[in-house]
């Protein structure tokens, strides 16, 4: 008899100890929010309530960064800090309060690739009247829509490799995308032409580099007839 097939959602399930924030919970940002994210447990709130304030501060900085004054940007670094700091709380209470959903990791991954994507957007915008003039829009955009790639290749990715690997790996407990803390303090000191110069050039090398990586693992993965629709490399790094 056919095994049972797999289906997305009891893949999700069991994948969601090996994706990101949920993994280990080992970085220093995990270990910084984790004495605040504690007291939760138990009280009703969920990741998805946090997740949804990230979404919410998040917007806020974004709102403020297009301005464009310094007032304004002094708001949008400290709104920023909140809301990646909110986007390392909800996974952490999902791990300490055994609480992760296949559900509540996609609008995790989804908040997130929006949230970062309109922030170059908006650092754009409101450098408008900066030196560069409305071409700061343009890089905006360009680094927002090569961000927003790279979330979607690199979630792809991961999916095809094997569990405990990821598409962007840390280090000394950083994660990859800890370097948007900086851009916190560079709001804060007027230098945020040259992050958004930065973003435009290195965003699209990143996404080019992982699409390149995720075309590389896709030609070597083949589709087992008994799991309609699911990618064997994907089933067997489960079992």
């Amino acid at each position: 008899m056919a095994p049972p097939r797999r289906t997305t959602t009891s893949m999700a399930i069991e994948g969601l100890g090996s994706s990101g924030d949920i993994m280990s919970g080992g970085s220093w940002s995990h270990r910084l929010v984790r004495p605040m994210v504690r007291p939760l447990v138990g009280t009703g709130v969920t990741p998805n309530h946090l997740t949804t304030l990230r979404l919410v501060t998040g917007l806020g900085a974004c709102a403020a960064l297009m301005v464009g004054s310094a007032l304004w940007n002094g708001w949008g670094g400290i709104l920023w800090i909140l809301s990646l700091l909110l986007d390392y709380a909800d996974g952490e209470l999902a791990r300490i309060g055994k609480m992760a959903t296949p559900g509540g990791h996609r609008y995790d991954y989804v908040v997130d690739n929006l949230v970062t994507s309109l922030f170059f957007v908006a650092i754009g915008v409101g450098l408008r009247q900066s030196v560069l003039g409305e071409w700061t829009v343009l890089l905006g955009v360009l680094a927002g829509v090569s961000v927003y790639l790279c979330g979607v290749l690199a979630e792809a990715l991961d999916r095809r490799l094997p569990a405990g690997d990821k598409a962007l790996s840390g280090a000394f407990g950083f994660n990859p995308e800890d370097v948007l803390y900086l851009a916190a303090p560079l709001a804060w000191c007027d230098w945020l032409l040259p992050l958004l110069v930065g973003a435009a050039v290195g965003a699209p090398v990143a996404m080019a580099v992982i699409g390149l990586n995720l075309l590389r693992h896709r030609k070597s993965v083949t589709t087992d007839p008994s799991l309609p629709g699911v990618i064997v490399g994907a089933a067997k790094r489960q079992g």
